[in-house]
């Protein structure tokens, strides 16, 4: 058969650790054979970010911004243990706050729904999408370590040279300082694109922060919001009979345990960060829920919602079997392919996309799943698949579709 051309190459982003070695096995079993597939790769593994001095994080950005649509595999967020594994220059930032920031907007994120795995929150009947800011807060903070007493203020200088001033805290000894920061202009980005997935999906949108306790940083969130959907899209959301509200953080926590599902939940960058993995785990796995970043400019670039799966990396570098899930990842590359057929015309990419995704929930609801699935599956008798295996049973279901 043929394969499927495209006009438009996709980024492509290659990650770290057991998904680096997930990544080349999707390729070369489920998309290769079927897609004669451009795109313009960029190493995003730790060894290259490190012998860039991360050059090649920011590349891949601004080609994501050139080409519109990219797809990346998860990537290593350094820590001092991590300085020392892979004898780093420095301790990088995240790449995933790096490519937001200079993409902006909002990452969305969904759990992916599969008859015989049953969300723990018994209560939940549809998918809930966790709508995450993709800019600021701990993502860009600056951060300091107090040696000894003293005073820490908070300082801004206008243009003109004009200070405004606010005590930290007058510290007795050590201790540690963090300063935050956002964008008006990226929180009306991030507003917009909330209400405009609200309307896409016919779903009500809620938004949660901590206006309370911050008075000025989660207030202007709260009013942004309030005032674009007051002066854009009341009108809009009323039509469609769905509705948008703003509520506490810890008050929408309650809520959502208590919800059927089926609604849009607008979280600061941490929130979201945190409350995804909290739906994605409820809802089955980790590695079972899409995320996608969506630009005001209208790029997106889409990836898989979990980190490296350290722990089976190093049980494949022992040569041990591992049974790592790549459902995420896989649902990262028929996103990042649809959006590509979409945008240039070719239904034979979206249709591609398509099948693939529904020959992956097919699969896992004939019983073939990988070990984390089928401990938790009300499928009788399930058979718990290597990493490898799992992918090739995919690819003989859509095969046989």
């Amino acid at each position: 058969m043929e394969k499927i051309r495209m006009s438009t190459p996709v980024v492509e982003m290659d990650g770290d650790e057991m998904t680096r070695i997930l990544w080349r096995m999707i390729k070369d079993e489920l998309i290769l054979p079927y897609v004669d597939l451009k795109s313009e790769y960029y190493d995003l593994g730790l060894e290259n970010r490190n012998a860039t001095d991360d050059r090649v994080t920011t590349e891949s950005a601004e080609a994501t911004k050139k080409y519109g649509v990219a797809v990346k595999c998860a990537t290593i967020t350094p820590n001092a243990a991590r300085v020392k594994e892979y004898n780093l220059k420095e301790m990088y930032k995240s790449p995933n706050g790096t490519i937001r920031a200079i993409l902006d907007g909002t990452v969305f994120r969904t759990p992916i729904v599969v008859k015989g795995i049953e969300p723990v929150v018994k209560c939940w009947k549809k998918p809930i999408t966790i709508a995450r800011h993709a800019y600021g807060d701990v993502y860009k903070s600056v951060e300091m370590k107090v040696p000894c007493a003293g005073k820490a203020e908070l300082v801004f200088t206008d243009e003109n040279g004009n200070e405004t001033r606010e005590l930290i805290h007058n510290f007795k000894g050590a201790g540690v300082l963090q300063g935050q920061h956002n964008l008006c202009g990226s929180i009306e980005s991030f507003a917009r694109s909330c209400f405009n997935y609200a309307l896409d999906l016919k779903q009500s949108l809620w938004f949660a922060t901590k206006d309370t306790i911050s008075k000025k940083y989660d207030h202007t969130f709260k009013d942004i919001f309030a005032d674009i959907y007051e002066a854009e899209y009341k009108e809009k959301f009323e039509a469609q009979g769905i509705e948008y509200f703003y509520t506490l953080i810890d008050d929408a926590v309650a809520r959502v345990m208590k919800s059927e599902g089926g609604f849009i939940w607008a979280c600061k960058n941490y929130d979201g960060d945190v409350f995804s993995d909290m739906i994605s785990s409820a809802f089955g796995s980790l590695a079972m829920m899409t995320s996608v970043l969506v630009s005001p400019s209208g790029v997106y670039e889409y990836e898989a919602a979990h980190g490296t799966v350290q722990r089976h990396f190093y049980k494949h570098l022992k040569g041990e079997e591992t049974s790592t899930n790549s459902v995420a990842t896989i649902f990262a590359w028929t996103g990042a392919l649809r959006k590509r057929g979409e945008l240039d015309n070719i239904p034979e990419l979206c249709g591609f996309a398509d099948r693939l995704e529904s020959a992956t929930i097919k699969t896992i609801e004939e019983g073939k799943m990988t070990k984390d699935l089928a401990l938790i599956t009300e499928i009788e008798n399930p058979v718990a698949l290597n990493s490898l295996d799992f992918i090739k049973a995919i690819r003989q279901t859509y095969d046989n579709m």
